[in-house]
């Protein structure tokens, strides 16, 4: 459409936008399978949490480890940069709203250390659970192998925007498709937002791709880059070069990670329907009770030394990891039992797994 004589617009819709039809036939919430597999990795669950600080510590990792998801350590955040995080999370917690972003900066800013990222990603391993953890593409390069030799599964690399073709005059950027090439372990990377950027991403060799600019309910991307693509089109036109890689590759199958702007139970299952494979969340995890953040929020564009693009939220609390997960719910905004209302969305709709699921038909309004 036409936003100005000089200038031409695709429409984009949000998970708001969008709605999900019901189709001839109905299940029991019973007979709904929620698996996942990436790689040789099989998940009970199709949720990633979100390595965010507010809500990943090596304990919660654990929790939704065996309780069938996959819990993604943030290797930049405050488990990798103090021996003992606590204090500061109590801190951050009680922060006034005007010194939150200075502080955040000066807490981040000290340095990452090899060490508590072995010393972190054990404490997962130990526990028995698939081990997990992200790392930014400019601090890959550094920690990579510390990563790997600490016994990590998944590796993921996390940005705002994440593309297969950096470009830098100032040091040589990290070559996505000779690293994970030279990787013992599966890559999920992202975000990217369009179909030409995700497959490029797929052609590096990634296992899985995420879809949008991570940290929804705390980045300030749109106000402050004027970056943003709403997820209900973005994870669409990703699945769509999910499809294309598919026939280009000959078979190999890339999945698609939709990573932001799911804050509740519905959001979840319009991922779904708009082709993910997996959702990441955060701000659902980051309501639990037992999550580090104790009622806020924040992610790592909060203390971006030079332009911040999040801010710490206070989203309160709802129940515990549990709860969140599986009820029962006590609240009736979307906000607990999130894998209760994902399987009761496939019921309803007739659909027994994620894949199938894929298939339903969405309306506008």
């Amino acid at each position: 459409m036409d936003i100005g004589l000089a200038k031409r617009g695709r429409q984009g819709y949000h998970f708001d936008d969008i709605a999900i039809v019901p189709s001839r036939r109905t299940r029991d919430p019973q007979e709904v399978s929620t698996h996942w597999q990436i790689d040789a990795y099989r998940f009970d669950l199709p949720i990633v949490a979100a390595p965010m600080d507010s809500v990943m510590s090596p304990e919660t990792a654990i929790a939704l480890g065996k309780f069938g998801g996959l819990g993604v350590l943030n290797l930049e955040g405050l488990w990798t940069r103090y021996e003992d995080p606590r204090p500061l999370l109590e801190e951050i917690a009680r922060i006034e709203p005007a010194q939150v972003t200075p502080r955040l900066q000066q807490i981040y800013a000290e340095p990452i250390k090899a060490e508590l990222i072995t010393a972190r990603l054990q404490e997962i391993r130990d526990a028995g659970v698939t081990v997990a953890g992200s790392l930014s593409p400019g601090h890959t390069k550094q920690f990579a192998d510390a990563v790997v030799k600490a016994g990590v599964d998944l590796f993921v690399i996390r940005g705002t925007t994440v593309s297969a073709e950096h470009v830098s005059g100032n040091a040589e950027p990290l070559n996505l498709k000779e690293f994970i090439y030279e990787l013992d372990v599966p890559v999920i990377v992202g975000g990217c937002a369009t179909h030409q950027a995700a497959l490029h991403l797929m052609r590096t060799g990634a296992a899985g791709v995420l879809v949008g600019f991570g940290g929804g309910a705390t980045h300030t991307t749109r106000s402050v880059l004027g970056v943003a693509v709403p997820m209900a089109s973005a994870v669409s036109d990703v699945a769509a070069a999910r499809r294309d890689y598919l026939d280009e590759s000959g078979g190999r199958y890339v999945h698609v990670i939709a990573d932001g702007s799911i804050g509740r139970s519905g959001d979840l299952a319009k991922a779904f329907a708009c082709g993910a494979d997996a959702v990441m969340i955060g701000s659902p995890f980051a309501r639990a009770t037992d999550a580090p953040g104790q009622g806020f929020h924040w992610g790592a564009e909060a203390w971006h030394d030079d332009l911040p693009r999040g801010e710490r939220v206070e989203i309160g609390t709802v129940g515990s990891l549990e709860q969140v997960l599986f009820g029962p719910s006590h609240v009736p905004d979307g906000t607990m039992n999130l894998v209760g209302a994902l399987r009761r969305a496939m019921a309803t709709t007739g659909y027994t797994d994620l894949k199938e699921f894929q298939r339903i038909e969405v309306v506008l309004g």
